[in-house]
């Protein structure tokens, strides 16, 4: 039995990748063939990505979605490592029970669906145009607001607070540096496989909305690429060798960022500090 574990090990281990990697060969494969080989299954490269691209350009106003996109994801990103960090530092290096009340009650907020808060949300925007029409609905800045930090992030960073050395404040706080500079100055520089990870966690989780930017951002100069892509899909005779163009393009940037940041990520989710 112990010489047949490591064979079935491997082969679990070869079936799940090979399903794991499929939809995405598959979405590359599609976007090089036309329209009708993506509906018949087609499984081979073609010869139409330049054909395909073109279309996609000539369709949709392909770049400021982009620009969108990239401008959320950005600002969401900063803003929530930003926040989150200073909330999770908080927490865990000034603890106390009413702060522990606090942080159970943030915890609780994540068994909330986002579905139940929409309409709140979107009353909440409505209400902030009629004073402050550049916080309100239709803008970039009303998709990021609600999507800066969420419970399960400032949950992360306390985690891998508990891991950080307290020794090396204690030095900081003797040399003189002042609380923000011993954030700024000891924490984040040796949390940085944290930030790595919950970089990415958010990015992702950012650069994919569709739900949130569907409900607040109406105009089409203000559409992400997630909205241009349901567009495209929307008609009643659609392209799907444009719309697994467009899919990969929009692929690209999350695997891009994933990738160079690999080893930092998993480091970051096994909650080491270096």
């Amino acid at each position: 039995m112990g010489k047949l574990k490591r064979p079935l090990s491997y082969i679990f281990l070869t079936i799940a990748t090979i399903i794991s990697i499929f939809p995405f060969l598959w979405m590359i494969v599609s976007a090089t063939n036309k329209s009708v080989d993506v509906t018949q299954g087609r499984l081979l490269p073609g010869g139409h990505l330049i054909e395909n691209f073109k279309s996609l350009l000539n369709t949709v106003d392909l770049i400021p979605a982009l620009m969108n996109s990239a401008k959320i994801s950005i600002v969401t990103t900063l803003l929530s490592l930003l926040i989150a960090s200073l909330a999770g530092y908080g927490f865990e290096i000034y603890r106390s029970k009413s702060k522990d009340i606090v942080f159970n009650i943030l915890l609780l907020s994540m068994m909330i669906p986002f579905a139940a808060l929409m309409v709140p949300l979107f009353r909440m925007f409505g209400t902030i145009s009629l004073t402050m029409p550049f916080l309100g609905i239709d803008t970039l800045t009303a998709a990021i607001l609600p999507s800066v930090t969420t419970a399960f992030l400032i949950f992360f960073f306390r985690q891998s607070t508990k891991m950080f050395p307290k020794d090396i404040l204690e030095a900081g706080r003797i040399d003189g540096l002042s609380e923000l500079g011993v954030f700024f100055r000891i924490y984040v520089p040796t949390m940085k496989t944290t930030y790595a990870a919950a970089a990415i966690i958010t990015f992702m989780g950012s650069w994919n909305n569709y739900l949130w930017p569907l409900i607040v951002l109406q105009s089409p100069e203000n559409q992400t690429l997630p909205l241009l892509i349901s567009n495209l899909g929307s008609g009643y005779t659609p392209d799907f060798g444009v719309i697994m163009t467009a899919i990969v393009i929009a692929t690209l940037p999350a695997a891009i960022i994933y990738f160079i940041m690999q080893k930092h990520f998993v480091a970051g989710m096994m909650g080491s500090v270096k």
